[in-house]
Parts: structure tokens; sequence; C-alpha cells
């Protein structure tokens, strides 16, 4: 550390040295008036810049293009919140590639760059020992122009995402310094998780306490989405990315791509975000606008349409305002050789606290009683917020029937075993009809197929799976998500409610549950699940048969009036080729996909009857 410290120091020493005539204009006027204002130099004032999220789902260039910007901008120097690499691994191989391929990047870089880890770079032993090998220390600090910088390890603990934490060496480490840093005129705290919005991070209620007394300023990452926040007598920052996988749905959602260029005053920082398409400042995301945006559903919901023998349908789409903003409404649709569709309207001005519905008529151009493709209605919702033009959200729905499944009350029981002995009914099955991945990494149905039956009886739902695998890649080391799992997405609220869900609070509104092949560990984080699903397999000549188990008492808390209802998703990675080739594939498109369809995969409890 002291090491660390000391190389800071002169390189800082040896900056400031070369700015000593900065401060002068030197300009032959003969007259007494000048030709520029009479504002005072910014002698004192310097510029650095930060880099947030590079991965957790990276998109290729996206990172190097921020580093080409800022070459072009040349602050004094760089600083990052983690999330370098994609890292979740032990494999030390995979680890030096991932390392070796992001230096690459920060050696283009034409300044100094100050690394801060994530927790897609340290989240496990092997993986910290790795950054220490490369790094030195996971926490440092350092001063330039007066200005204190702490670059904190949100990984103390290695607990992985949402479960950041300050430990007390740590927080020893901080107290200290800021102890030392008391006459600082400005505090600036950098960091990969916004441990101020979690809990259980051990100490950092603590560091916020020693922070309050002092101007201070804390960044973070992390959740991809960027917000500003008034707290504990400062500004607490929490960024979009820098290439990590986002939807981007635009500024009011703080989505986008973006580098922050700060410039130092004796008054504190002044932020600008950089965005592919432009430059904003720090208050591009506000609480205002969070509330108006993030912390409401998208103002357009879509009535579902189970699929009946019928050939004409009528649906509704409610636009819902309750903000205190009138709201402008614009939809259009694309055309489709399976039906012929009208709306109601198609433009309107939704004022504050008010409802309205639009009806869309759908008649099928034939009758030959096939299920057929969705219509496609992109929609537009435009708030007239004051001071702002670009408060715009869009979303695309696809109209149209889904098919209604009925779940079996199983009267004989079901023993958790990877037997399928007890399953008798009929079996459905997908692979390859809705796949991502390169076309010809899939060879049909002897590559991959996964059957599967539902059903209930008084105390469980029991999901049932044959999954017919030409080669199960298993990985006791390595990530859950690199190597052949099955994934569970069950919607426990009513229909209405889960009907909607586009993909948000997994694991909290709604269970996500992954499953893998190996032997220890099977599933991913299975203490985050909010209800405890019993598993168990068994190897079948042609891959896996796997049975689960989850308490319909998930479902009762769910639906206190006596559940009714569940909506299902499941998928499958399916890794060949000792895990180089990689294939997706899903029963229905996955809820926070473009193709999600409005009540996709609902099944209804079937109606048990004690009449002979």
């Amino acid at each position: 550390m002291k090491k660390l410290l000391f190389a800071c120091l002169f390189v800082f020493v040896a900056w400031s040295g070369t700015c000593q005539d900065r401060s002068r204009i030197i300009v032959d006027i003969p007259t007494d008036q000048k030709p520029w204002s009479d504002r005072e130099i910014n002698t004192n004032n310097f510029q650095f810049a930060i880099v947030t999220d590079r991965t957790g789902g990276h998109r290729p260039g996206v990172f190097l293009e921020g580093i080409h910007r800022l070459n072009l901008m040349q602050p004094e120097f760089v600083l990052s919140v983690g999330d370098l690499i994609e890292g979740y691994t032990e494999d030390t191989d995979r680890l030096d590639a991932e390392w070796t391929e992001f230096n690459g990047f920060i050696d283009s870089l034409s300044v100094p760059f100050f690394y801060v880890p994530g927790n897609h770079d340290i989240t496990n032993q092997v993986m910290e020992d790795k950054w220490k090998e490369l790094y030195g220390v996971t926490y440092y600090h350092f001063v330039y122009n007066d200005v204190l910088f702490l670059c904190l390890n949100s990984e103390d603990n290695l607990r992985g995402a949402g479960r950041g934490t300050i430990d007390d060496e740590q927080y020893e480490y901080i107290k200290k310094t800021l102890e030392e840093n008391q006459d600082v005129k400005w505090t600036l705290v950098f960091m990969h998780q916004p441990l101020w919005v979690q809990e259980d991070t051990k100490r950092w209620n603590d560091v916020e306490a020693l922070l309050a007394d002092r101007e201070h300023n804390v960044f973070a990452g992390h959740y991809h989405r960027y917000w500003k926040t008034k707290r504990n007598n400062g500004k607490y920052i929490a960024l979009a990315t820098t290439g990590g996988g986002s939807p981007l749905r635009g500024t009011a959602y703080g989505e986008f791509d973006h580098v922050v260029w700060v410039t130092m005053t004796d008054e504190g920082p002044i932020l600008a975000n950089l965005l592919l398409e432009g430059v904003w400042d720090e208050n591009i995301v506000t609480e205002d606008l969070i509330e108006l945006v993030r912390n409401r559903p998208y103002p357009i919901s879509q009535e579902t349409v189970y699929a009946a023998s019928e050939n004409s349908y009528e649906t509704t789409l409610r636009i819902t305002n309750d903000s205190d903003y009138p709201m402008e409404v614009r939809l259009e649709g694309f055309n489709n050789q399976d039906w012929d569709y009208s709306l109601s309207e198609n433009a309107l001005r939704v004022e504050p606290n008010d409802v309205k519905d639009i009806r869309m008529t759908m008649a099928a151009m034939s009758d030959d009683g096939e299920i057929r493709a969705p219509v496609h209605l992109n929609t537009e919702v435009s708030y007239l917020y004051p001071g702002r033009t670009d408060v715009v959200l869009q979303q695309e729905f696809l109209v149209g029937p889904v098919r209604k499944y009925l779940v079996t009350h199983s009267t004989s029981p079901v023993k958790v075993d990877g037997k399928m002995s007890e399953w008798a009914g009929e079996w459905m099955s997908f692979g390859g009809e809705l796949m991502k991945g390169k076309p010809f990494d899939y060879s049909g149905p002897k590559d991959l197929q996964v059957s599967f039956q539902v059903a209930t009886d008084d105390n469980n739902l029991y999901l049932a799976f044959r999954i017919d695998d030409d080669e199960i890649y298993m990985n006791e080391k390595g990530s859950l998500w690199s190597q052949d799992a099955l994934l569970v997405g069950l919607d426990p609220r009513e229909a209405g409610v889960s009907s909607q869900n586009k993909g948000e609070g997994r694991n909290q509104a709604w269970l996500g549950y992954l499953r893998s092949f190996r032997e220890t560990d099977p599933t991913h984080w299975p203490n985050d699940a909010p209800v405890e699903v019993e598993s168990a397999m068994t190897r079948t000549d042609t891959g896996v048969a796997l049975e689960m188990a989850i308490p319909l008492s998930y479902l009762e808390e769910n639906q206190p009036g006596g559940w009714e209802n569940f909506r299902l998703i499941l998928g499958y990675y399916d890794y060949d080729d000792e895990g180089e080739q990689r294939t997706e594939h899903y029963w229905y498109p996955a809820w926070d996909s473009d193709g999600n369809l409005v009540g996709s995969g609902t099944f209804f409890r079937e109606v048990v009857t004690n009449e002979p």
C-alpha cells in the first residue's frame, strides 16, 4: 500500500508541477477595453473521468469506444466503479485471458486509469487472489489537488451481486484515512455496489457516519441504471453502463452507455454525462423522474386473449395516467398476414389521474383453426414534463390469442426422485423452435429436446422434465451460466398481474430457478429463492430425467383468496463441444424479451368435483 501511494504521489506532483504558468494570459492589446469577460480563470479546477460497468452481459466495442472518446477529451486521469471483466469463475486460464483483454483496452488510454473491483471482478478467493496478483490491493486512496479519492472494495466478503459489504478491516482503513485527511476540500468515494440501497452491508452505515460531516460525493455502478440521490449531506450517484448489459430504453429510464466527465471546483464536482449521442449534466435522472418513470408500471397494459375456437377476438388496451402530468399516446400496428385488425383510437391525450381504454378488434384472415402469429403494435407515451421534451417511453406489444393450459390434480402420490413412473399424461416439449445461437449449432431433436408435464396435489406443484441431450456438459467449478442448465420461471400472482410480467422482480415478485446437472451446488443462489424448491434427477440413455416440487403455499401466499393460476416460463442452456458451443432454447419467448406474449404459459387450476 505504501509503495502504491508513493507512486501515486510522485505522479501527481509531477503533473501539478507543469501547471505553474496556466493562470497567466499574455495578450498584447493596445486599448483599455479587452475582448474578454472579467471572470476568474479556473486555475484551481481539474478534470477527470469515470467509466462504469463494462460487463454483466457486455456488448462488444462499447467500452473501447468510451476509451477513444476519453482520449479525445484528455482528462487528467480516469477512475472506474468496477465490473471490468465477466469473471464469475475459478478457472485461472480464463481469468488471465479476460484480464489480458481488458488491460489491452486500458493500454490504449493515454492517461492513468484507477481500478476498482466489482462483483464480476472478485466473487471468490481465486478471483481475489488474481486481483491482488495483478493490482496489489483491493482498496486504497490518494490525494490530488486537495481532494481525497477513496477507492473501496464493496466485494469484501465475496458475497456477490446485491450483497456488497465493507468489513471491519476495510472500515478501520477508511476511518484512519479520513482522520489523516480531515482538511481536504472534498472527498470522493468510488465503489461498485451502491451499498446505500442494500441491506446487511456490515460497516457501510458506519462509513456513512464518518462521511456525514465533510463535503463528499459517492459514485457506484452495478445496477446498470443511473440515478442521483441527495443523502447524508452529499450526492450519491449510481451510474449506468459503459458497455454492460442494458435494455438501453433511454434517459428517462436511466439506461444508457456513458462516461462521466468531472470538473473538480472549490465548490465541489460538476458532472457532465457524456452519452454516445450527446452530453448531459448530473440531473439526467432525478428523484422526480424516478418516481414518474421507474416507480410506475408502463402506462399501457394489455388484456390477455386466450385461444378459443372462434376466429374473431376483441381485446382492450388500458392507458393509465396516475401522474400529475398530461400524456400523449400513439399506437401503430404493422401488417399481419393472419389478422385483419382495427383500433378504436391510435392517438390520444390522457389527462393527469385519468384512465382510457382502446378497443382492438381482430378477425382471422382464414378459418383453418390454427393459433396465428400475433400482431406487432408499437406504443409511445410522451409525458408533458416541464422543461423536458425527452420523457418519452416506448414499448412494443404482441397482441394475439395464447393457449390456455389446465394443470392436472394428481390423485396418486408423486415422489420427487427423478423417476418418471408416476407421469402418465401428455408431454409438452420445446427445443429449436425458439432458439438463440448460431443456426448450425442446433441439429434437431437429437441435439436437444425438453419434454415436460405439470401437476399438483394437495401440497405441491410438480414439474417433470425429460431432457434428451446428446451432450450434457457439466463443470463442477465453473459458473452455472456456463454449462448445461434448466431455467424455470414461476410467477405465483393472479393472472391479471402475472400476465403483465416483463421480467422485473426475479426472486422477489416471482421465482427464478436455474438448475444444472452437476453433483455439488447444482442451483444458482438457492438461498435467494422466495420458496424452497425440491428437485431430484437421474441420468438416462438420452440425457436427464428431472423432477421438482414447489409448495402450493407459495401460490396461496400470493393469491390469498385461494390460488387459481400461475404463469410458467421454461428455458434451457445447451453447451456442446466441451462447453465451446452454446445455444439457448425456450418454450415461450422470455418475459424480458421483445417476443414476450402477454399471459403466455399461464396454467389454470383444474376444477375437481366429487360427483360420480
